[in-house]
């Protein structure tokens, strides 16, 4: 009888213990956020605004950058730790496939609520909500009027690619005299060669499908891969080195160059208007963004390239918690944080909370739009993948160590033969 009363006594102990201790740990467990960013541009901006979450609510928000041209490669290995991220990014619908298993469904949430367009979210097969995008971004040549006005041009004089190789090399032949060159390194290293394996590689894929009425293919002609090879030979030969050096420039070493006047010109987004423009660097006026042109088309009319391939997905797999904790988090960002987003960030967000972007090339976007040019839409999505981009970014530092049309032959079969066999892995 005594044993049977102890045993009694226990129990009654154990589930005291359980009404009080851990149903309310449980309710009162505070969730955190590891969100893995994309964009090595914006890495400190990210930070900053994490630990002012962080600072106004006691969340803990984790910002962690991957290496440029690395994210696929970081995401995976990322992805099998116990403390996997709770926030992470897809490029469009061909990025999703290969993550669409750990897409929580935003269909419910605040922030899809917010979300202007569904022209924004990406949506898996039974219609549920896997990403939404958080920025709409322009792109284009980045143009330093000041040295263009001393070597005898006006943004006005250049309208199509014929204008800006004219111009470009006059500048050339003019170097020594001016003291600085047509266009930035066009660097090939990995933090660099996105710019022309993807955002350059846009251009004629662009033009392809405008001239054969499409959105997507699974094998790319390369109609236009000439006309990508005339804007790249512009650049490479026009510029602050020798293209024999590019495979070892950087990002950083481009930006530096256009940020000393060594040119006038330096392919990027707006995204690099925080880089550019404030005290102890450019002043506003010197600055704007002209379209990039291949030779394609009605150029007078041709705008700038603005869309999107940064789309947010948060992580099904992490506990309810920090799910909560990162859909409280981003909804903060496009809504409290909307200003912010607009001015540090220097983002336009497709949200109803949007604020207007005090985003110099941004401005450049819209009075383009406003006089009728149209935009060069972003094509990224359809691209196959980051194996495709890099097969082309290779054959492409070849090429530009040692232009030959046998190098750039190697650049076509990339581009086109790369591209369907890699769509055909995704089919697989």
């Amino acid at each position: 009888m005594k044993k049977m009363l102890a045993i009694l006594l226990a129990l009654v102990m154990v589930f005291g213990l359980v009404g009080c201790g851990g149903g309310s740990a449980e309710e009162t467990e505070t969730g955190s956020v590891y969100f893995l960013n994309f964009k090595p541009e914006q890495d400190q901006q990210w930070k900053d605004l994490a630990a002012a979450y962080t600072e106004a609510t006691g969340v803990e928000v984790t910002v962690v950058t991957a290496a440029s041209g690395e994210y696929e490669t970081t995401l995976m290995a990322e992805m099998g730790k116990d403390e996997a991220p709770t926030l992470f990014q897809v490029n469009g619908p061909n990025g999703l496939k290969n993550w669409v298993d750990y897409c929580a469904d935003l269909s419910d949430s605040d922030i899809y609520s917010h979300l202007t367009s569904d022209e924004f979210a990406l949506f898996n097969e039974a219609g549920e909500v896997s990403a939404v995008s958080y920025v709409i971004e322009t792109y284009g040549i980045i143009t330093n009027k000041t040295l263009l006005a001393e070597a005898g041009y006006a943004v006005e004089d250049i309208q199509s690619l014929a204008d800006l190789k004219a111009v470009a090399e006059d500048i050339t032949a003019r170097s020594a005299e001016l003291g600085f060159s047509a266009f930035s390194s066009t660097g090939m290293d990995s933090s660099s060669d996105w710019r022309f394996k993807t955002h350059l590689a846009n251009l004629p894929i662009w033009a392809e499908y405008q001239t054969d009425g499409i959105g997507t293919t699974t094998e790319i002609k390369g109609t236009y891969l000439d006309n990508y090879r005339a804007i790249f030979d512009t650049y490479i030969n026009n510029s602050t080195c020798d293209p024999a050096e590019l495979s070892a420039k950087t990002g950083d070493d481009s930006r530096n160059e256009f940020l000393a006047g060594e040119a006038v010109f330096f392919q990027n987004g707006s995204w690099e208007y925080g880089n550019l423009v404030g005290e102890g660097k450019f002043a506003e006026e010197d600055l704007t963004m002209i379209p990039i042109y291949i030779g394609y088309g009605d150029e007078a009319t041709q705008g700038l390239c603005t869309g999107t391939e940064n789309y947010w997905c948060v992580n099904k797999e992490a506990s309810e918690a920090d799910i909560e904790a990162t859909l409280a988090f981003i909804n903060w960002c496009v809504t409290d944080q909307a200003e912010a987003m607009a001015t540090t960030l220097g983002f336009v967000i497709p949200y109803d909370t949007a604020v207007e972007s005090s985003n110099l090339f941004v401005k450049v976007d819209n009075e383009l739009l406003a006089a009728g040019k149209k935009p060069v839409s972003w094509n990224f999505p359809t691209m196959p993948s980051e194996e495709w981009k890099n097969g082309v970014g290779t054959a492409l530092t070849m090429y530009a160590a040692d232009q030959t049309d046998a190098n750039w032959d190697a650049v076509v079969k990339a581009f086109v033969e790369g591209w369907a066999s890699e769509y055909a892995l995704l089919a697989e």
